[in-house]
């Protein structure tokens, strides 16, 4: 292996971002992963870790310079859209190079009952007419989007607790996943829903709810993944450490 360029910037959060992290550190590569700083217990990446924003694009853009920084790679979850505007703009303002590492999103199956939604207030406009107990797995901060359907029973399962406003007929399931497929059919059985919603994330650490639901014949609503700007991009760990490793080892 011959000399090492400096570090790689990788922004996290999901376990792509992890393990792309563990990759690299394998390899003697400088690492340092950005968390937003929104779970109050993240699982922590191999190398140095960075918790918080930069200050938008032009903060960021310094902050590349300062540690001279040879690549970026965003690998946040598929609807932080305002980290990946700043990193776009970011990276062409320092010419960094920039990779979105982006998981596949989720396709529906034969059996599959999917409503496809743009936003939030779109999944929870259609809900009146597919059922009354909702199972609400969109994340903390969208359940204002909910709060105004009285009519309705939710459980919400968030990792941290989250703040109003919020539905009046509310339980919170605190829990991080992975999850089984017998312990998800077992959950919308002992809540009798009705109704299952969720955001296009990808991945095989949550997507166990979408088998429950399709086995019990439930109704499922997603939100659409948010339009992100234009990069270079893979699908998976292995590409994302093979673009790295070909930008900062001579």
């Amino acid at each position: 292996m011959g000399s090492i360029a400096p570090r790689v910037l990788i922004l996290g959060g999901t376990s792509e971002a992890r393990a792309l992290a563990a990759g690299l550190a394998g390899h003697g590569v400088p690492v340092t992963s950005s968390l937003a700083g929104r779970v109050a217990r993240p699982r922590l990446p191999e190398g140095d870790v960075r918790i918080g924003g930069f200050g938008g694009p032009d903060g960021l853009a310094r902050w590349l310079a300062d540690e001279g920084v040879a690549a970026v790679v965003d690998a946040t979850h598929p609807f932080a859209e305002r980290i990946s505007v700043s990193a776009a703009l970011a990276t062409q303002r320092a010419g960094v190079p920039l990779l979105r590492l982006e998981r596949p999103g989720w396709q529906a199956g034969p059996g599959d009952d999917w409503r496809w939604a743009d936003t939030l207030d779109d999944a929870a406009a259609l809900l009146p007419d597919l059922g009354t107990r909702v199972f609400l797995t969109s994340g903390r901060q969208g359940l204002a989007a909910f709060a105004h359907l009285d009519a309705l029973w939710f459980l919400a399962r968030c990792v941290d607790p989250p703040e109003p406003p919020l539905p009046r007929h509310l339980e919170v399931l605190l829990s991080r996943g992975p999850y089984r497929i017998e312990d998800e059919t077992a959950l919308l059985h002992r809540h009798r829903i009705d109704v299952l919603v969720t955001k296009d994330s990808g991945g095989s650490m949550t997507e166990a709810k979408l088998v429950a639901a399709r086995r019990a014949g439930i109704p499922v609503v997603v939100v659409r993944r948010p339009p992100r700007p234009a990069a270079p991009h893979v699908p998976d760990v292995p590409s994302a450490l093979r673009w790295v490793l070909d930008r900062v080892i001579t």
